[in-house]
């Protein structure tokens, strides 16, 4: 198998040489360059939101935004949203339950349209992350610098988004086999760029169908588009960053993950961060009394459709309340 199919670095990553006395650098971190082309694709999606909604906003604003645009944006995020935590995270990184293929596939699908990389990349950085959490290895903790002040500052940073901006490859071949033996998933994968501009060409089309100009077209591109990915993004990078500072402790775990409710709902239940590193393949991440967590009901929903099997819930007493 030729090398470039081994490693991944998440396509969001740059490539920056890390020096030997990086204190992330340990048995899973593994340098890797990045093409020129993929620095700017990362520059883009992680700055470009940004950029787009200053100029766009002070410009639209007062006139261009409607209920349409965001009731479509939302719908997008609870899909793409869904693709990640129920299908790139339970699913695939921790087989959590078992999928046919057309749920397999719809899955691995709309969490690509979420454009935080490509389904292997994902997996594998994420059983890295599990791996060595919060300690030399781990591709993106908050402690990597320090436990206090400035140091643990510059690393909530780090943690949120600036080990996008790190070359730190995690190998595929070494913490996502099974991805790689996928041939489906390997399909879906090579399509990433193309579902990446699908998420955002979808609201332009919807926009200019529904408004018959090119502005409401424009406007639907940036609510339910720019707007939608960037929120999605920023959740899903709070539960890498604050989830393993703030919030309680209610697992005894060798990291520092915690749980943090303010996040539970849009976060479709991924902010349950502390029982869901005590116990990695379960399917429900809330697993105590009053832990909302969506993504748990959508699997028990799939689970009573026959659409998945096997899935590994807490205890039976607790699947029951779902």
């Amino acid at each position: 198998m030729p090398t470039d199919q081994l490693t991944h670095p998440h396509p969001l990553a740059l490539s920056r040489p890390l020096a030997a006395s990086d204190p992330c650098q340990g048995p899973g971190a593994e340098p890797a360059a990045v093409l020129p082309s993929q620095k700017l694709v990362t520059v883009a999606i992680v700055a470009g939101p940004a950029v787009a909604l200053a100029i766009a906003v002070p410009l639209l604003w007062g006139h261009a935004v409607n209920l349409t645009d965001i009731l479509m944006g939302i719908a997008l995020y609870v899909v793409t949203g869904f693709g990640l935590t129920i299908g790139f995270h339970r699913l695939f990184t921790h087989n959590s339950f078992k999928a046919g293929r057309v749920l397999k596939c719809a899955l691995a699908v709309v969490g690509s349209m979420g454009v935080e990389g490509s389904v292997t990349s994902w997996v594998a950085t994420h059983r890295r992350h599990h791996m060595y959490s919060d300690q030399a290895g781990d591709p993106h903790s908050p402690h990597r610098y320090g436990q206090s002040g400035l140091p643990l500052l510059r690393g909530l940073v780090f943690s949120h988004v600036g080990w996008l901006f790190v070359s730190d490859a995690s190998s595929a071949e070494r913490y996502a086999p099974d991805m790689l033996r996928d041939r489906d998933l390997q399909r879906i994968g090579r399509l990433f760029p193309v579902l990446a501009v699908a998420s955002l060409a979808i609201p332009f089309v919807i926009g200019y169908a529904l408004a018959g100009t090119l502005t409401g077209a424009i406007t639907a591109l940036v609510w339910a588009g720019l707007v939608r990915m960037a929120v999605l993004h920023h959740v899903t990078w709070s539960v890498n960053s604050l989830c393993h500072m703030f919030g309680r402790r209610t697992e005894e775990t060798s990291d520092k993950s915690t749980n943090m409710w303010p996040l539970a709902i849009i976060s479709f239940g991924e902010s349950w961060h502390n029982v869901h590193h005590a116990h990695p393949s379960w399917a429900r991440h809330g697993a105590e009394p009053g832990m909302i967590d969506p993504s748990a009901l959508l699997i028990r929903a799939f689970e009573r459709l026959g659409w998945a099997t096997k899935v590994r819930w807490p205890v039976e007493q607790m699947a029951a309340s779902l």
